[in-house]
């Protein structure tokens, strides 16, 4: 892959000539009759749009007016980023960082220096204003992988903080609201094709129209297969989604229902071998960092030991279905008026499969000869294998599973597991509220949350394999001098942690929310809520160091985790009360200052329970803000400062003996900073816009680890996004870029391995015809930039001070080129 041939060359020379740094990603070709962008052209949109996310009535408020921070984007601002996958779009957020290499499913999403070891347990995904599913984190699921972006969706807007913790699941970190397309009163759709430089070939279609007198359809969806931006040797990414949705408007209101259906199979990139030397990052000879990864044909389809036996029980797996989703789902929006109340209801149900199968990577690299010398040392050293050998060993020797002969000494190699989860997910979430104006300029609402979810697991994780460190390794079987075998077809562990468990929750809530026009210029709001989380589980017990064959000469499977067929309950319950307080202040019609205060929480989920962490976590936020939007120029600033307890953190890192341990610690944090985002437009057509953050977090009640930096997130951050928009003889033009800067970071919460900063840049052109036929082109990552986002979350302490080490990089260079055309 990446022989960019003419796709690369010509979206390059198409987009490098704007001359203009990049803003991430390509506008992808319009869809049916799309709002007006709020962007460059259009200050009348930014400045009146109408957000209805964190806002207690139906009827929304305008963002300018909004007591709290709250970033939006369009449809045509959504294809400009260009995402690689639903979680790389929040990437436009200030105080949102987001870590995407993993593909288009696994991301972690990191908020406002809430610490966190990685997935996105302060970020919730909902459509329609419904969560998708409920826990906004499980273990091996952060629920932007059950959500996919396509032609279907209008816009997005995202709430941080806020009264976030009040509405909907109440959570206290961010809200990512996608909201649908409805039907149109008359027939209109559009279709596109997008290539990629990574082999992607991608159609998508959305049409939508009347069916009746007061109901409308809307159907669309895509379908798309890809190598993958990074070369697996097999389709990477493969499969598609369709929804649909009917609205039937009446006299006092409007009732919605959708439908959506995903399948979709997405590889799951994990760490790769580079070079540190004094904190500086290079490639790892023969591997280029962008593009390459161990996974390759060879360990594609293997069969991992689960059970012991004479011959062990055996589950076949396939790395090819990565971490994908089979989902299906249900959902409806009811609004009516009924004299001087407003009556919203929001449903949405869920069913479906998000299981992962991945390579994660363990120890830092060795060569063979030294592998086999800390093999030998520890056959030597258990007496059992001892005796059954006769003899103890003095060396061993090594060959290739595919039968391509001997290995040699000198040939690094590296120990990774090939873990296997299931995940059965089901949840049904429902919000109603009720509003009414009390007297003149002040509207109580009240309202009431139920969501009831489940979760059937089945986990393997282990199964080590020793592979060469090369792309698409090889796997390497080792035996030694006195008949004690390793591995087997290039296993050398079995499972070390298993799961069988059938988890169910039940979450319901009571809400009450006012907001108060005082004067024409001043206006506050207040609301608390009271929710009583409950869980009941059933977990298959393990039992650890069971020899599988029985055979102590084969090392492979000497040490096993084992679901024994007892099993254990868990039984849990908990309320809490959050309560949000909030003003805003007009100065001028075009410019408001704001306050906000809010404290929240969020309960144990399912994993947490399983390890036994029982305590809640809490928050508090406090957030000073200056909104201003004119023609000419947008300024949003966010002050913020939260406090955090009760932090969970949990880390499955490897030992020196080549078991693995997981880790489990409770802490705190305290963060500070300012969010900001901008733009100016001082001439017809060309603007310069901004965001990005300057935050500080650091570790609070964590033992040796207080006072450091938080993990993973940069201190500053910003991005630079000029465009320009003009006529010629084709069509109406613009040229768009971003240039990224992001700051030093932490990869692990000792601070020991460092993340340094980094830079990128990415350019795109486009091109509307006429008002059918559209055309974009983009390079991401123009300069190939190396960078990380995470280093190696399997050894703690200071696992890249020198040497070759394991780490996640971003994505190399790529292109898109898409053409649409609307009917």
């Amino acid at each position: 892959m990446n022989n960019y041939s003419l796709l690369l060359k010509a979206a390059t020379l198409a987009a490098i000539s704007s001359s203009a740094l990049a803003w991430s990603g390509c506008a992808l070709a319009q869809a049916a009759a799309p709002a007006p962008a709020a962007t460059a052209g259009t200050p009348a949109e930014a400045e009146d749009e109408i957000i209805v996310t964190g806002v207690a009535r139906k009827d929304g408020l305008r963002k300018l007016d909004a007591s709290f921070s709250i970033s939006t984007a369009s449809e045509e601002m959504i294809r400009e980023t260009q995402p690689t996958s639903t979680a790389d779009l929040l990437k436009i957020v200030p105080g949102v960082w987001v870590e995407s290499s993993s593909g288009t499913a696994g991301a972690n999403v990191f908020i406002r220096g809430f610490p966190s070891g990685g997935d996105a347990p302060y970020l919730t995904i909902q459509m329609n204003g419904s969560p998708i599913f409920p826990p906004p984190t499980l273990s091996f699921l952060e629920n932007s992988s059950l959500f996919r972006l396509d032609d279907t969706v209008e816009r997005v807007e995202v709430l941080r903080g806020g009264p976030s913790p009040i509405f909907s699941n109440g959570q206290p970190g961010a809200t990512t609201n996608f909201i649908l397309k409805k039907g149109t009163s008359t027939p209109q759709g559009s279709i596109r094709a997008t290539l990629g430089s990574e082999g992607l070939y991608r159609g998508d279609f959305v049409v939508s129209g009347p069916v009746a007198e007061n109901t409308t359809f809307m159907i669309g969806g895509f379908y798309r297969t890809s190598d993958g931006l990074r070369d697996t040797q097999f389709p990477a990414d493969r499969g598609g989604q369709v929804t649909g949705s009917l609205t039937q408007k009446f006299d006092n209101g409007e009732v919605t229902v959708y439908a959506r259906r995903l399948d979709d199979k997405n590889a799951f990139y994990t760490g790769i071998p580079l070079i540190s030397n004094n904190g500086k990052i290079s490639a790892y000879p023969g591997f280029d960092p962008g593009n390459d990864t161990l996974i390759g044909n060879e360990i594609r389809r293997v069969s991992i030991e689960v059970a012991p036996g004479a011959t062990p029980v055996t589950k076949a797996l396939d790395l090819g279905e990565g971490r994908g989703a089979k989902i299906t789902t249900l959902g409806a929006t009811f609004d009516f008026e009924f004299d001087a109340f407003q009556l919203s209801n929001k449903m949405n149900y869920l069913k479906g499969d998000a299981n992962t199968r991945g390579l994660f990577t363990g120890g830092n690299p060795t060569s063979l000869t030294s592998y086999i010398a800390s093999q030998v040392t520890a056959a030597n050293r258990n007496a059992a294998v001892l005796a059954a050998a006769g003899r103890p060993a003095t060396g061993g020797s090594a060959t290739f599973v595919n039968g391509s002969g001997t290995v040699a000494g000198s040939q690094a190699v590296l120990e990774a597991g090939i873990w296997s989860v299931d995940k059965q997910l089901e949840s049904f979430t429902d919000e109603l509220r009720l509003s009414r104006e009390i007297f003149s300029g002040n509207n109580l609402t009240i309202g009431g949350y139920f969501a009831d979810y489940s979760s059937r697991d089945l986990w393997y994780l282990g199964n080590n394999v020793l592979l060469t460190v090369e792309p698409n390794a090889r796997l390497v079987n080792v035996g030694l001098n006195n008949g004690v075998a390793v591995s087997r077809s290039g296993f050398v562990g079995s499972p070390f942690f298993d799961v069988n468990a059938s988890y169910n929750g039940r979450n319901t809530a009571l809400f009450l929310s006012d907001e108060w026009k005082v004067t024409p210029t001043l206006r506050v709001d207040a609301g608390a809520r009271w929710e009583r989380q409950k869980v009941d589980a059933t977990l298959e017990n393990n039992t650890t160091g069971v020899d599988l064959d029985g055979n102590p000469l084969t090392l492979y499977n000497n040490s096993a985790a084992i679901l024994n067929g007892t099993y254990r309950t868990i039984e849990y319950a908990k309320s809490k009360i959050s309560w949000t307080a909030g003003a805003t202040y007009s100065i001028t019609d075009r410019l408001n200052v704001f306050a906000r205060a809010n404290s929240g929480f969020a309960f144990p989920q399912f994993d947490n329970l399983r390890d036994g962490q029982f305590n809640v976590q809490t928050v508090k936020q406090y957030e000073l803000g200056v909104k201003t939007s004119t023609r000419f120029y947008d300024l949003f600033l966010t002050g913020f400062y939260n406090r955090f307890k009760g932090l969970p953190f949990q880390q499955f890192v490897q030992n020196p003996d080549g078991t693995q341990t997981n880790l489990t610690r409770i802490g705190g944090s305290r963060a500070y900073g300012l969010e900001f985002e901008g733009a100016i437009r001082p001439i017809t057509g060309f603007e310069l816009a901004t965001r990005g953050v300057v935050q500080d977090g650091k570790f609070k009640d964590f033992g040796e680890n207080s006072g450091n930096r938080v993990s993973r997130q940069p201190k500053f951050l910003i991005a630079l996004l000029p465009s320009y928009e003009f006529s010629t003889g084709l069509g109406e033009a613009r040229l768009f870029g971003t240039f990224t800067h992001v700051g030093k970071r932490f990869s692990d919460v000792e601070n020991q391995q460092a993340l340094g900063s980094y830079e990128t840049v990415d350019v795109g052109a486009s091109l509307d015809i006429d008002d059918h036929l559209s055309f974009q082109a983009t390079v991401e990552n123009v300069f190939d930039k190396l960078a990380l986002t995470e280093g190696n979350a399997r050894i703690i302490g200071g696992a890249a001070s020198g040497g070759t080490f394991l780490g996640r990089p971003i994505f190399g260079r790529h292109a898109t080129l898409t053409a649409a055309y609307k009917f």
